[in-house]
């Protein structure tokens, strides 16, 4: 397992009894390479099992965006993500590890948290928004989708026509009206937002751990079957993206033009 010392695309330290783990790729809107994804792995299972944790932070270094998903200007110019430690982009492995970690998750949205990055903060047991922040999804934009927790679990927080709204118009929403759907359960001033975290996620790790603990994972148990759909869902992605479709709509991102998806039809 990755050490913290040895992080290039994430950061993370402990303090307080609160674990924080930052996405360190500002300059790329903090968007998720396979080596990203592997550090966030080994940062949450660092988190998992410090005595001195009791609650963790997820947020995005800078000020433009929490995290905005797979790297498409990466997947675009070499096929895929990046060299992982396993060789497999094992962002499936990262969503099941933030429910499945027994300390309650805050996502620290400042931004955009779009895509996967919107999949991560929706994951999180709580989120707290900048009034500066931005949700939504791109995937059927840019050639790719989450039809696993992305959408099922997504349908549980907002409900069925609020889900296939953020879904099928790939729009964007700004904090007030994720706060008005429940997509996220407070809006700060972006000078109030790591302030705003810590004080929650302090105020969580006074409790009981144990309690914490079964409380979380009872809250998961109601939707825990999404991991078998997850499961479908990445095997047909895996297919899906050696398609031309989906080649069409990471081009397009990267080409900064509407994708052509007429003949696909």
């Amino acid at each position: 397992m990755i050490k913290p010392s040895e992080f290039t695309d994430i950061t993370y330290g402990v303090s307080e009894l609160v674990a924080t783990i930052t996405i360190n790729r500002p300059d790329r809107y903090n968007a998720l390479r396979g080596r990203t994804v592997d550090e966030l792995l080994a940062a949450f299972k660092h988190a998992w099992v410090d005595k001195r944790v009791g609650a963790i932070i997820l947020m995005g270094a800078g000020e433009k965006a929490f995290c905005t998903g797979g790297d498409q200007k990466e997947r675009s110019t070499t096929g895929g993500y990046g060299d992982t430690e396993t060789g497999m982009f094992e962002i499936e492995s990262l969503h099941k590890l933030i429910r499945a970690v027994p300390k309650p998750v805050i996502a620290a949205v400042n931004g955009f948290a779009i895509g996967g990055g919107h999949v991560l903060h929706v994951l999180c047991d709580l989120s707290i928004a900048s009034e500066t922040a931005k949700f939504g999804q791109v995937g059927p934009r840019v050639g790719s989708f989450d039809a696993g927790f992305g959408t099922a679990y997504l349908a549980r927080v907002v409900g069925e026509k609020r889900a296939r709204e953020i879904w099928f118009l790939c729009e964007q929403y700004d904090a007030a009206t994720a706060e008005r759907w429940g997509l996220v359960n407070k809006v700060v001033a972006p000078n109030q937002l790591i302030s705003s975290a810590r004080e929650w996620a302090k105020k969580v790790a006074s409790l009981s751990p144990t309690a914490l603990k079964t409380l979380k994972h009872s809250f998961n148990a109601d939707s825990d079957h999404i991991g078998g759909i997850q499961s479908l869902a990445f095997d047909v992605l895996d297919l899906y993206t050696e398609t031309d479709e989906s080649k069409e709509g990471g081009k397009a991102f990267t080409e900064k033009r509407s994708p052509d998806f007429n003949q696909f039809r």
